[in-house]
């Protein structure tokens, strides 16, 4: 009897991430495993969208995005990185960057064809290559630094390579790629003839170093596909908006993947996005700013109770080593921080391609208010006596 599910369905699990928001719930935890904040969003992008279904925006917009919005998102990324795109040809609005990355990598790999992932990466990644019938090639970020090991990523690069996945700022590490690294990257790229898959949706959330979008190097803008939303920059990761840019043989393609999988994302929501891409630039730098001191808190919060912490420089989560804590791997004391003190995180192990390499990990998210995050630290004393 032949089985009643496809084979791909039985190689990667149900989201980790996900399934600790369920155990957090039912323990009435704070939640620090998924990353999305519990503070409101900016008020004048909310007020545009209650403008929005009240004015009976409804129906579907375009498939691949309202004009308004995507003649927002070419403006914005213009104002950002001084590329210029074509909002007509190059643009695809997407339900939320998870969306963008399985329809790019669907639009891009034939089955068989390689896929270059750093580790420890988000774990959608994995998944996505999966799904898309690609063969995933990890390179291996080592712990506390994650510096590229230049010879180990020229060696992942191969006549079947197609892409390689960059997440900067990175989720989980918080590590945002400097200009160096990604010109190593980019020559790969241009001497395999491979195309840059990049998903920069933490690019306003930066404290070390700076944002640099790979697209803008040379040789890349035309092998590049930039990955974004409004998920995590204004709060809104409920709203499932999220877009790709790419040249336009690869947004023709990735097109019509998104127009089969979704046909478009929430029109009313894609209004309310071009308000929240014209806020003023002092938004970004308090964005920043906020997100800056809260790391600052946690972390030490966390070395207080005596966690080894790789201090992100972007982003808005932390992986840290537990080895103070006893010899139980990463699941077994994500479940006890969970069940005895009632904090929920992630085990590292979901972030590796062998679920051994992140046992001793697990990471924590701090896009949460201060009396959340002070609430947090109060718990995680109790790791201390």
């Amino acid at each position: 009897m032949r089985p009643l599910v496809s084979h791909r369905s039985t190689l990667f699990t149900e989201s980790v991430i996900r399934e600790m928001t369920r155990l957090c719930n039912q323990h009435g935890g704070v939640n620090l495993a998924q990353g999305f904040p519990d503070f409101p969003a900016p008020e004048a992008v909310k007020e545009e969208a209650a403008r929005a279904v009240r004015a009976d925006v409804n129906q579907y917009a375009i498939t691949w995005g309202a004009k308004r919005l995507r003649d927002a998102i070419v403006a914005k990324t213009g104002r950002f990185t001084g590329l210029a795109y074509d909002p007509e040809r190059e643009v695809t609005v997407c339900c939320g960057s998870t969306e963008c990355m399985i329809s790019a990598l669907l639009a891009l790999v034939n089955p068989g064809e390689e896929v270059v992932i750093f580790e420890p990466f988000y774990e959608n990644y994995g998944p996505d290559a999966i799904v898309s019938g690609a063969r995933a090639r990890y390179v291996r970020l080592p712990w506390p630094d994650w510096t590229i090991d230049e010879e180990a990523l020229k060696a992942a690069f191969n006549r079947r390579t197609k892409a390689i996945i960059l997440n900067t700022p990175n989720n989980p590490t918080g590590k945002v790629f400097t200009r160096d690294e990604l010109r190593l990257i980019a020559d790969l790229c241009v001497d395999h003839d491979a195309v840059a898959v990049t998903d920069e949706i933490y690019e306003h959330i930066v404290y070390e170093g700076e944002h640099v979008s790979i697209a803008s190097l040379d040789g890349m803008a035309d092998r590049t596909v930039t990955i974004n939303g409004l998920s995590k920059t204004y709060s809104v990761t409920g709203w499932r908006v999220g877009w790709a840019i790419a040249p336009k043989t690869i947004a023709d393609a990735l097109k019509r993947v998104h127009d089969f999988l979704t046909v478009g994302a929430p029109h009313p929501l894609q209004i309310a996005g071009v308000t929240a891409l014209a806020l003023p630039m002092s938004y970004y730098r308090d964005l920043a700013a906020m997100y800056r001191k809260k790391r600052d808190f946690f972390v030490a919060a966390l070395k207080d109770v005596g966690f080894e912490v790789a201090v992100p420089h972007g982003a808005y989560y932390v992986m840290a080593h537990f080895r103070r804590f006893g010899e139980e791997d990463d699941v077994a004391f994500a479940k006890r921080l969970v069940e005895k003190i009632g904090i929920a995180v992630v085990p590292g192990s979901s972030f590796y391609s062998h679920r051994k390499a992140g046992r001793r990990f697990v990471r924590f998210m701090f896009s949460k208010r201060e009396e959340t995050l002070e609430e947090a630290a109060r718990r995680l004393r109790a790791l201390a006596v």
